[in-house]
């Protein structure tokens, strides 16, 4: 657990200054059950949104009570900002990270933390730089509990995948190489596309 906490750490470093910088695996069903608990959390009303990948279809479900980063999240995915966009940093036991967009300038969003913002593994959170408020477009699935003081208190969790946590989970091992820009090993040699985000009925 020591082992995993301390790597958690050098990359949580590495993420904060880098560019913008429980749950099973489940097969690949966009239509699943939407979540109805933790209470507080998600709702069966919470929007859904099917993420089409060149790996496979993940499936998120947004939270009720983040609402700026939830409403954010679905302008984007609306706008088509995601399309053709790959998950540009991929670390095995920690995270993948997407949703970088250069050919757009989105505005930056507010934190919304709070005392039930919670990394666990499977859930979708803003990335953003070492600036408060800072968050735009990209975002990440925790694929391990990531959830330290630091993590929980510095990335907004706005949601989960309910379905295609085996696709997440293909995504985050597949062969990385160092990105030169920032010296972590956290590239894909191979590009992982994400092809596609919409928003379910």
């Amino acid at each position: 657990m020591g082992v995993i906490s301390a790597a958690a750490v050098v990359v949580a470093a590495i993420f904060v200054f880098g560019l913008n910088g429980l749950f099973s695996a489940q097969p690949s069903n966009p239509s699943a059950t939407p979540l109805a608990s933790p209470a507080g959390e998600y709702s069966a009303n919470g929007t859904r949104v099917l993420l089409t990948t060149s790996m496979g279809n993940i499936t998120v479900q947004l939270r009720d009570d983040k609402p700026i980063t939830s409403a954010n999240f679905i302008n984007l995915t609306e706008r088509g900002i995601y399309d053709n966009t790959i998950f540009h940093r991929v670390v095995a036991g920690f995270m993948i990270q997407g949703g970088q967009n250069e050919t757009v300038n989105v505005p930056s969003i507010i934190d919304e933390i709070g005392s039930d913002n919670h990394n666990y593994n499977g859930t979708i959170a803003m990335a953003k730089t070492n600036q408060p408020n800072s968050a735009t477009s990209q975002f990440f699935i925790n694929v391990a509990n990531n959830n330290s003081t630091s993590f929980d208190g510095t990335y907004t969790v706005f949601g989960q995948v309910i379905s295609g946590m085996d696709v997440v989970m293909k995504i985050s091992q597949v062969p990385v190489t160092t990105n030169l820009q920032t010296g972590e090993k956290s590239q894909p040699v191979q590009p992982v596309t994400l092809i596609n985000a919409e928003v379910l009925p």
